[in-house]
């Protein structure tokens, strides 16, 4: 037995590996089972992903402009609007080539993208076009840059530039020191404080871990390592000034999609990722660990259901997502 599965109670790789969620089954393919994208297997199942469950119903309420919903609600229309589509799309796994997600991905470079600083923002501009300047977000600007990624846009310029305003203005500190001045940190107080946000130092650190390691620059290897070393003092989930305390409570209740908010589960997901087993990871892997059911499976704990485009799993359930993701990290950080 690998020594990941031996904190599992069962193995419920079979369960994610049938045919119903074609998603989850391409991601224990790839995941799980290391099959290469060219197994013919994983080449069924990701073409599967675009004929059969959520993603077909999501495609299906598209605009033929390639938004969702009102144009220009495509952040604040939450979860329905184009923002939150292209982020669960990317999550599923949908193909990026795609003319569909292809349209998505430009209406919304050209309609949330601060032309300015390269950020994307939460309105658009009627004056200038592109995102309005004083609405730039980091968990935004993080979730757009990673979900165009998952979409192959990595070496398009307008990605480059949200890399590069990660890289430039996300900050990872602790509350230890002041806050900078001037554009964007004088602005938007909840997501520029004097403590950096969570989320948004979560959906940026999510986006700079989803570059090929070979692909980083000497600035993007900079900030990576800064941000993951941001939820080590934390310990993942908690307070790094009373490690006694939970950050959230919310995140010790795992959930998918997660959107702009963040969990445990996530933040593991995310470090392991980038090849991180500190034993300051342990307590939220052992979070993970007691959270399996007698079959080894994980339950959807929190859900936006009844929000989104079409609902994705049941709350309060065996989650086939949630589940995949416990034994990613779990796989990453006991091999």
């Amino acid at each position: 037995m690998s020594a990941w599965k031996s904190v599992l109670k069962k193995d419920p790789t079979e369960w994610l590996l049938e045919t119903d969620n074609p998603s989850v089954h391409y991601f224990a393919l790839t995941d799980l089972l290391e099959k290469a994208e060219t197994d013919p297997e994983v080449v069924a199942t990701k073409n599967e992903i675009m004929h059969t469950g959520t993603v077909p119903k999501i495609l299906g309420k598209q605009s033929d402009q390639g938004y969702w919903e009102a144009p220009d609600r495509f952040y604040t229309d939450k979860y329905k609007g184009t923002v939150w589509q292209l982020i669960i799309l990317a999550e599923l796994g949908a193909d990026g080539s795609d003319e569909r997600i292809k349209k998505a991905c430009e209406f919304i470079m050209e309609n949330s993208q601060d032309c300015e600083s390269g950020g994307f923002s939460m309105w658009r501009s009627a004056k200038t076009g592109g995102g309005r300047h004083s609405g730039v977000i980091p968990c935004l600007t993080g979730n757009m840059a990673w979900s165009l990624i998952q979409f192959g846009f990595l070496y398009d310029p307008r990605v480059e530039r949200a890399i590069n305003w990660i890289a430039k203005y996300q900050r990872f500190d602790d509350g230890d020191v002041p806050v900078p001045k001037g554009w964007p940190y004088d602005k938007l107080t909840s997501c520029f404080s004097k403590h950096s946000c969570h989320m948004g130092a979560v959906k940026a650190l999510k986006a700079l871990a989803a570059i090929p390691a070979n692909k980083r620059s000497v600035d993007v290897k900079n900030k990576i390592e800064a941000g993951a070393e941001y939820f080590l003092i934390h310990r993942v989930h908690k307070k790094s000034h009373d490690l006694s305390r939970v950050s959230k409570p919310s995140w010790l209740k795992f959930s998918f999609p997660l959107m702009y908010q963040t969990d445990a589960l996530e933040i593991l997901d995310i470090l392991t990722a980038l090849g991180y087993r500190d034993e300051r990871m342990q307590e939220a892997v052992d979070l993970v660990i007691s959270k399996q059911d007698e079959y080894g499976r994980w339950s959807l704990e929190r859900t936006f259901n009844g929000r989104f485009q079409t609902n994705i799993e049941q709350k309060d359930k065996p989650s086939k997502w949630i589940t995949l993701n416990a034994l990613k990290v779990l796989k990453r950080f006991y091999s």
